[in-house]
């Protein structure tokens, strides 16, 4: 999953996040931010219900933690 996935496009997708925050709130902020498919399936296979920073965020993608 995180192969397909570049960390600066979640960046962009997530702009303007308040933490903490949770899973269903990050994807419907990517969608509003008109992230690719592929960034929105990441943060919903991210297995995180609530996220603390966009650090929580990068784990939970590309680490799987």
């Amino acid at each position: 999953m995180a192969s397909d996935v570049n960390p600066i496009d979640v960046q962009k997708a997530l702009k303007g996040a308040d933490y903490p925050t949770s899973q269903k709130d990050l994807v419907a902020l990517a969608r509003q931010n008109e992230a690719g498919d592929d960034v929105v399936q990441a943060l919903q296979k991210a297995g995180q219900d609530s996220y603390d920073g966009p650090d929580d965020v990068q784990r939970a993608i590309f680490d799987g933690t």
